[in-house]
């Protein structure tokens, strides 16, 4: 999901390569955890149904909407169809199960709620532009998106902003793809509700951005430098902010927030390169006790 958003970023940004990159790397990430998701459900399928009733498991949902809105910017329409097709089953499976089970006070992965449902909005907004009829969906998860932002957010515990192990960001972030979703909703509509959405667009960015500072400013003054693979989380929303950023600067013709999505993509890169870094060193820490400890005992 992280790495997705900053691809999209980078593209926005004018850097085809390193979106490819990205782009590449985030399809492979998803081809892997789909595949491990199978195989735990066909082996192990009560440990998957409890996985399966956390917030956490929506970040499939999200990683697929924001892999298909990738695919789609780089001119592959029908792999994104197959992808939202994807990404609405899940959704349905998965959701009322998560909101069946959220717990009270709600963490940062709550958010996941909202995220998940926005990002079909995103995507099926972009694919609205050639097939009008999937405009109620984008429309329809736009306004719920936002009524389970505020849901979550009337039962968040925001202790977690500064207790938080990374997670905690997607309380901006959940904002962040809800701006992206109303800005691709308003180049959809019809002129007169599109004035609507756009105007409403610029509120969301403007709370993002609040978001985004009081975040980042909490980040200086309460540092939580440990590696935790929660720090991912992080990722997604400096990726998020950045690309709703350069989408109203796009609607809007704005100059100097094109100019502020430039200067936020590289918090994001190096947030996701961090978290890289520190996930291969885990893993290969991981890896080399294993290895070690399945050597036979030397007499």
């Amino acid at each position: 999901m992280g790495i997705g958003i900053v691809s999209v970023a980078a593209q926005l940004a004018g850097d085809a390569v390193l979106s490819w990159a990205l782009l590449a790397l985030a399809g492979a990430v998803w081809v892997l955890l789909g595949l491990s998701f199978l195989t735990r459900l066909a082996s192990d399928a009560p440990a998957w149904r409890a996985e399966a009733a956390r917030p956490g498991a929506l970040t499939g949902v999200a990683a697929t909407g924001v892999l298909g809105v990738g695919l789609a910017q780089h001119g592959w329409p029908t792999a994104s169809w197959v992808l939202l097709a994807v990404a609405v089953v899940l959704w349905a499976a998965l959701l009322p199960r998560v909101l069946r089970n959220l717990c009270s006070p709600a963490v940062g992965s709550s958010f996941l709620l909202c995220v998940s449902t926005q990002s079909l909005a995103v995507l099926a907004a972009k694919l609205a532009v050639g097939a009008a009829w999937v405009l109620p969906l984008a429309a329809a998860a736009d306004v719920l998106g936002l009524g389970l932002y505020v849901f979550v957010l009337s039962r968040f515990d925001f202790r977690q902003l500064v207790r938080g192990s990374g997670d905690h960001w997607i309380a901006g972030g959940a904002l962040a793809i809800s701006t992206v979703a109303t800005t691709a909703l308003a180049a959809a509509l019809p002129p007169g509700a599109a004035g609507a959405a756009g105007a409403g667009a610029i509120v969301l960015w403007a709370i993002t951005a609040a978001w985004y500072v009081v975040l980042a400013v909490l980040e200086l003054f309460a540092p939580r430098l440990r590696y935790d693979f929660r720090r991912w989380a992080t990722v997604f929303p400096l990726g998020m902010t950045c690309t709703a950023t350069f989408g109203l600067a796009a609607a809007t013709g704005t100059g100097w927030l094109a100019a502020v999505g430039q200067v936020l993509l590289w918090p994001a890169l190096v947030v996701l390169c961090l978290a890289g870094w520190a996930t291969a060193r885990r893993v290969t820490g991981v890896l080399v006790r294993s290895a070690r400890s399945a050597r036979p005992a030397r007499r």
